[in-house]
Formats: structure tokens, sequence, C-alpha cells
């Protein structure tokens, strides 16, 4: 007989739940709100006041149905197929439960095509892409250069299955700007690069043991999947958690990290995000990351920075380089390939010492092929000729923007991230600490804020643990566009006015 699953593994995953209750909760209150706002339309054509907005290259209104001709040969997908026999086949018809968006007027989301900033769905309606494939491109959709590169890769096979001149060129062109980090080895998801850093750490340093800080993400793989947001464990009340080799520290909070390093010295390294990501951005406050470094080389346990989602995102390169850490390995992924599934792990030449000398098994069929090895190469051409400067501003205004749309609907709103990727908070000031963030989190808001864009053909994640992604291909219209957007939305919201305190402060009356 095979074993009955434990409760904990047959429980949803907690962004499940979070979503199923804020689109019940939206249901019952927003949605009616924002309805009203929209005129209680039944389909997802776009507001007349698209009409005479900004038009692209071709002369098309933005977030209009495309009257483009199909492509021949290509067969869109209908959005009805997800409420017919697709699901038999693909549960919930994805395959990956957390990138399912949910219906806006009874209508599925379902991408025909994706270029640039833009997606076009299934309808022809395109959106403004601020989901971006949560950060898996930083140059935008299809980009031309990566389209080129992967072709010409695809046509001379993507997969013969040995050496190939292509992986060490793609290794290469990621160290060039990755500092003191001079060996990269490939595989092809982030949570694989986590993986993978965290057995190196392990082999070099002898030790069993991988902290990783608390609502951090870090891969869905069980030995790093302790602590997600919305878990019991990432709020830490009780004893330290440790599964899997993997338990927990405080983000923002060294001295959590010293009493870690006080009652356990088995601790092989540090897994840490420069930003926290996947708890909504939380940025490290001064001084945090220089001390985390401090801590762990007084102890003998290397620094692993995750950077599946930031890095490329503030140079081409590592964005921990940028910020004051020095980290031993770095996970990279998401905007390496432009799209295509590729990722890595850079290190030093101490910390891949086992890696080099044969003690860390890797293995994976797919791992460092001529297609997504073009990809990476193709990116970082690119990456390095882009003006990285000029896209952390323009993510700057958008948040700015965002911040006085709402404003001038009488709510109060923060924002907290890097620029090109950045949180909305439903809260004068931005939380720091994943305490004050899940105090301050109004999943319903957030869905009906998704759901308000998506009428307004503005896409964002709907999620309150999300975030906006800004790529090289969103130019000063489209910043324009998504702000316009954004403030028909929030006075589509001013119903909902009533926010909760943030953490500490007195509010009469309550």
């Amino acid at each position: 007989m095979k074993p009955t699953p434990s409760p904990s593994v047959m429980k949803p995953h907690p962004l499940a739940q979070e979503s199923h209750a804020a689109a019940s909760a939206f249901a019952a209150s927003a949605l009616a709100a924002d309805a009203g706002r929209a005129g209680e339309k039944s389909d997802t054509s776009a507001p007349a006041s698209h009409a005479s907005g900004p038009t692209d290259a071709g002369g098309q209104g933005r977030g209009v149905r495309d009257p483009r001709p199909t492509a021949e040969g290509h067969h869109p997908v209908e959005p009805d197929a997800l409420h017919g026999s697709v699901p038999e086949a693909l549960p919930q018809g994805i395959s990956s439960s957390a990138r399912r968006l949910p219906d806006v007027d009874g209508r599925p989301f379902v991408v025909d095509s994706a270029a640039g900033a833009w997606i076009t769905d299934a309808e022809g309606r395109r959106y403004l892409d601020f989901a971006m494939a949560m950060g898996a491109t930083v140059l935008g959709h299809a980009h031309p250069a990566v389209v080129e590169a992967c072709t010409r890769a695809l046509q001379r096979g993507a997969m013969p299955g040995f050496t190939h001149a292509g992986e060490a060129a793609a290794a290469q062109a990621l160290v060039r700007h990755a500092g003191p980090l001079v060996h990269a080895t490939f595989v092809s998801t982030g949570s694989e690069a986590v993986h993978l850093a965290c057995r190196i750490a392990r082999r070099a340093t002898a030790r069993p043991v991988v902290a990783k800080i608390a609502a951090g993400y870090d891969g869905w793989y069980d030995d790093v999947a302790l602590g997600w947001t919305g878990s019991a464990e990432a709020d830490l009340s009780g004893a330290r958690p440790l599964a899997h080799g993997v338990t927990l520290v405080r983000w923002n909070d060294l001295s959590d990290l010293e009493a870690l390093f006080a009652e356990r010295d088995d601790i092989a390294a540090v897994l840490v995000e420069p930003v926290l990501a996947n708890a909504g951005c939380l940025m490290p406050q001064p001084g945090y990351l220089q001390g985390l470094q401090q801590l762990c080389r007084r102890h003998g346990a290397l620094v692993i920075a995750d950077e599946v989602l930031t890095g490329m995102r503030l140079h081409p390169g590592p964005s921990s380089l940028t910020m004051g850490l020095e980290p031993d390995l770095v996970t990279l992924g998401k905007a390496i390939g432009s799209g295509v599934p590729v990722a890595a792990v850079l290190g030093t030449a101490q910390a891949f010492a086992p890696v080099v000398d044969g003690r860390v098994a890797r293995a994976g069929t797919y791992h460092g092929n001529p297609l997504v090895t073009a990809a990476v190469l193709a990116t970082c051409e690119v990456l390095e000729s882009s003006d990285h400067a000029a896209l952390l501003q323009r993510g700057e205004r958008l948040a700015a923007g965002v911040r006085e749309a709402f404003g001038r609907a009488g709510i109060d709103v923060s924002t907290s991230g890097l620029g090109s990727v950045f949180s909305l908070w439903f809260a004068g000031r931005a939380p720091t600490r994943y305490e004050e963030a899940k105090a301050l989190l109004q999943p319903e808001r957030s869905l009906a804020l998704h759901m308000a864009l998506r009428r307004e053909g503005v896409l964002t994640m709907p999620s309150g643990w999300g975030r906006l992604f800004l790529s090289f291909a969103h130019d000063d219209a489209d910043v324009d566009f998504a702000l316009a957007a954004f403030g028909r939305a929030a006075q589509a919201l001013a119903p909902l006015r009533c926010a909760p305190a943030f953490p500490g402060t007195v509010v009469p009356g309550r």
C-alpha cells in the first residue's frame, strides 16, 4: 500500500488559499464597486477612452482589440477551451497554478501572443504588461536578437547532448560583469539553481544546514519550500523550524542571525535575496546585507545570493554586487534567458572548488543546451549596450505616478523595490519586515486593482504579494498610458478607502 500523505503535504499552498479567499471576498464587495465604474460591461472590449490614447507604430490604439490578420497557419487558442475538455488533460488549464489569472466578466485570460511590452489575448485584446512573466524577461517579450539567435540554434540542432562551444561562451558572458564570481554552471530553472547552490555550499563547508530568509521563495523544491509567505513557519513564532536540512532566519534582523549562529555550528550557508521579492519587494535596511555577510564570514558560512528575480536589473550582472554584498554563490535565472528556460549558478574560485574537482554531482540532459545558451549570449550582448539608469528612472516615474494617482483618489499607498521591479502597498509607508507586510496585506484590494486595470488594458499580478516589472521594451509613452489607467483604477477603488493602520501606529476611534 502507498503511504498516506501527511496533512502538511495535502494542505493547499498559502498562495492558492490567498487567491481563492481574495476572489471570494472581491466577488462580495470590491467587484460591485469596480463593476459600477465599468458600466457593468459583459465583454472585455477596451474602454472608449483608449480610442484617443497613444498608438503604436501601426496607428493601432493601445488596449483595443487587435485587427491584424492571423498569421498563416497560426490558430489562436479559444478561451472557451478552458471551460471545455482541456482541463481534463491539464488540471486548471495551466501547469503552474500561481500563473493562472482570475476571470474578468466571466471570461478566462488566455494568451495568444506577446511582443515587446504588450500581450495579446485570444480575443484579440492587447494589454500593456507589467507582469512580464513574473520577471522572466528584462528585454521585453520576443526580443528580435534573442529570437534570431534561438532560431539559428534550433536550425543547427537544439540538443546534441554533448559539449558545444556556446555553453562555455555563455558562462563567460555571465561572469564578465560578476566581479569575484569567476565560474558558472547551467541548469534549466531557478529552483534547480538554488538546489545546486545549496549542494555546492554543503560540500564546500562540510556542513549540512542552509538558513534561508523567512517569507523568501527560493524555489518550489521540498528542501527550500520552507517558510513561504502565508505559511505558519514564516512567522517564526515558536521554535526555529528545521526541515530537509533548511532552517529559517528573519529578514532585516541581524540579531536573529546572531542567535541562529549561537544555536548551531553546522550552518553551511545563508540563502538571501538582495530584495525580499515574493514578500512584496521588502528592501534591505542600511547595513543589513553587509552585516549578514560579516556574520557569515565570522562563522565560516557561505553567502548565497538568490538573484533569480533581481539579477541583471541594475547592471548586466548580479544586482547584489552593487548593493554592498559580496556573495560566494549567486543564482541567476529569468532575465538571463529572456523567456527561454535557463538558469545558472555563479561562484568564486573557492566556493566552486568542489565543482571544479568533481566532488559536486551535476547532471541534466537539458542544462546548457545550444538553444538556451544562444538566448543567454544574445541577452547579455543586448544588456551590455542597454541604459540601465534610464530603465530605473522610468520605473521610478511609474511608481511615483502610481502613488500620486491613488493620492488624488484619497487612498494612501506606498511602493518598495528596485525601480524596474516594485510592489504596491495600501499604506502610507512601505513595510521593511515580513510581520509588517503580513499585517498590511489586503488581498481583496489587490485583486480589485488587478481587475480594474485589466479592464483598462493593463496587466499586473493579482496577488497582494505581487510585483510590477518593467522591461527595456517599456517606453515613456507606455508609462503615460499606464498612469492614466492607474488613475481611473484608483478612482474605481475609492469606495474602499478604509485601510489598516501600519503596525505600531495608533488610530483614533479604533
